[in-house]
Order: C-alpha cells, then structure tokens, then sequence
C-alpha cells in the first residue's frame, strides 16, 4: 500500500482532503501526486528514463506541474517505497541502478501498477461520497460482468488522445473519466495555455488543443487564432463551453472590491496567469482599456499554470486577489466577481476528427450526460456544448 491512508470529508460534496503519511493534501494535489509519481514510474519501467539518470529537482518539478513542493516530495517518497529511485542528501534523486529496461513485464511491479490503479479508483469513489462498502459492492458486481465478457473477442484499440492547451477543471475530469467515454482510451493533458496548445497541435504533438483566445479587434473567440496557425488547413473547433471568467476573492470580499480598477487603486496583490493563456490574452486586453499599466499592479509578474493554481493561491493568503474561473473559485470556497463570459473551444485537425476516441468524447459533450457532468462544475454555460464549426 502507499502512504495514502484516509479522507476528510467536508460540506455535503464528499471529500476534500486526503492523508498521505503524516500529511493531509486537498484532494487536487493528491490527483496530481499520483499523476507525477504514474508519469515517472512509466518513464522508468520502459525505459525513457535509464539507470543512474538524475530526475529534476523538486522544485523544478514542482514548476513543471504546478504544484506544491511537496506534492513532488511525496511523489518521490513513493518512487522510492517502490524500489524505483533512490534519494540521497546532496546527491538528488536517481533510478536505481540495475532495473531493467522495459521491466514491465517483471510480476512483482506488475501487480504494484494493478495497486496502484487501484487505489486511484478507490480515490476517486471516495472522493465522490462513496463508502467503501458501495465500492466493494460495485466492484464485485463488475468483476462478475467481465467474467463473461472478457472471453469475448474485441475490435477496441487501446491508446491516448492527447490534449494540450488551456486549463480548464472540466478538461483534467475528463482525464480522470476518458475510460467512460471512449473505452480503452485514456487523455493526456499538459496545460501549456491556449497558444501553447494551438502550437502543440500545429507541430503534431497534440491531437486536441484547449483554446480561449479573444480577438481584440474582432471581438471573435478562437477562430481569427486558428486561422492563423492554419492558414491553409481544415480545422474543427468544438465548443466545450461559454465560461464565466473573472475575479476570485476570499470569502465575504473583505476589500470590497468591485473591478478591474481596484487591482491598481486598492493596491491588491494579484495571482495571474502564464504569458500565452487565454485568461492573460484577455486581462491584458482590459487593462490596456482601462488604461492601467501592469507594473501599477503588484504580483502581475508572478503567473501561475492553471485556474486552480490561481484560485489556491487566493485561499491560502499568498495574493489577495485572482484572475480565473468562477468553477475554480467555488472549488475553494471563495467569492467571486464575474468580469466576462468566453468561449472554450476543443481545436482538432480533420484528421483528428477521424480519431475514434475524439468521435466519441465530442458525441458525449453533445450528450444531456455530458452536458449535466460540465455544468455540475459550475460557471460553464452548455448551451453550445458539442457545436463543430469548421475553418477552411
């Protein structure tokens, strides 16, 4: 087993926070220390990353995943647990020397990955308001089905769709329910903003950029950037959702802020997003109306990854105020002002929209389950939810 030992439930949502070892995480970064520590441990046992190689720093790390130092600390102690990697004072962290290459196939680690995945399930149920007891329930009923069903031959193809882009909380559920959807496949996400994403599916490392780009002088979302990273390229854009985008504050807004303006003349301190997310795009653009310039605002250079990021700075003191989503907002209980509403859009290829699992995620977005399982994270707006426009 790992050091992840209980849950702390909190309000009528289910859980909140988690205890790895002697520390209890907010659920969010117990996601994302079992993501590092899955990515790592697959660069290992295939072997990407080779005996004797250094792993980054963990505050390096940290950076990388937009994390807590200690998120990455945990997920080290855990490679370690496993046999993976060693960790020595002055010397950083290592692969272990004479692990095998591909050791995949070597039964101890073999059934440790089964664990693992396991656990990740048993995360997510509980997480979700189930007990043990239901889960236990489920999945016996499960294993039941499949005795039947597993003698039966398939024409499934597994694999992963790849995704980069712009953060969103509805895009790293998907990641964590994509079994559900296309079955067989998983989502890979890398949150780089949405030009990052528009440049990840240009050089083909993306099947799937996350993109919310306002034209200043359009006025239009998304389309006028498409269609300058494919100017002679059939390109789909696939709503996932209108969103309201604005500012997140502690609770009971002790400033008293109201707008924009009061960045500058309440001399607040700001969590901000990346250069190239369509969040900065956007607060740029209103401040340049507004005739603030950036250095009158404290923080502005210090830009975090992801809503998420932004709205946790907020909760724990560090800024006084964040620039993000109302649906991140909610996630820690703060108070928000809504600014604008944008637009998200999935961009693929048209040859990405011949990808089995793409054909199946954008059939459930048109869905009334998909729809119901994006609103419930608040501040997303479905009406349009599923629409293809296409840009020639």
């Amino acid at each position: 087993m790992t050091g992840i030992t209980s849950g702390q439930a909190n309000g009528r949502f289910g859980l909140r926070s988690w205890r790895v070892g002697n520390i209890l995480l907010p659920v969010e970064e117990v996601y994302l220390y079992r993501q590092i520590t899955e990515h790592i441990r697959r660069e290992i046992l295939s072997g990407v990353l080779k005996p004797g190689d250094q792993l980054p720093s963990v505050k390096q790390m940290a950076a990388r995943w937009d994390c807590t130092v200690g998120t990455v600390q945990h997920a080290y102690q855990e490679l370690v647990r496993q046999g993976l990697v060693t960790s020595r004072p002055g010397q950083g962290t290592r692969v272990v020397d004479g692990l095998p290459v591909g050791a995949f196939a070597g039964e101890p680690l073999r059934r440790l990955a089964l664990v693992n995945r396991a656990e990740a399930f048993l995360l997510e149920t509980l997480t979700a308001g189930y007990t043990m007891e239901e889960t236990e329930l489920a999945v016996r009923q499960a294993l039941e089905r499949w005795q039947v069903a597993v003698s039966q031959p398939t024409t499934e193809h597994s694999g992963e769709l790849r995704f980069a882009g712009s953060h969103d909380p509805v895009v790293g559920w998907l990641a964590g329910h994509f079994h559900e959807i296309a079955p067989g496949y998983s989502l890979a996400c890398e949150f780089s903003g949405s030009l990052g994403g528009l440049l990840a599916l240009v050089e083909g490392k993306a099947d799937i950029a996350g993109c919310h780009l306002l034209d200043e002088q359009s006025g239009e979302y998304n389309l006028p950037f498409v269609r300058r990273f494919f100017p002679s390229q059939k390109v789909a854009l696939v709503t996932l959702a209108h969103r309201r985008l604005g500012l997140i504050l502690p609770p009971g807004n002790p400033a008293g802020v109201s707008g924009l303006a009061d960045l500058r003349d309440l001399r607040l301190r700001l969590a901000n997003r990346q250069p190239g997310s369509g969040t900065r795009v956007w607060l740029d653009q209103a401040l340049r109306r507004l005739g603030i310039v950036p250095d009158e605002i404290a923080g502005y250079q210090e830009v975090w990854m992801t809503h998420s990021a932004v709205a946790r700075q907020v909760a724990q003191g560090q800024a006084d105020v964040g620039i993000g989503l109302e649906a991140a907002a909610r996630s820690y209980g703060l108070d928000f002002i809504l600014l604008t509403h944008e637009r998200y859009d999935l961009v693929l290829s048209e040859a990405g929209m011949q990808l089995l699992p793409a054909r199946r995620l954008i059939d459930w977005l048109g869905s009334p389950e998909g729809r119901q399982a994006i609103e419930a994270h608040g501040g997303h707006d479905t009406r349009q939810t599923g629409r293809v426009e296409w840009c020639e």
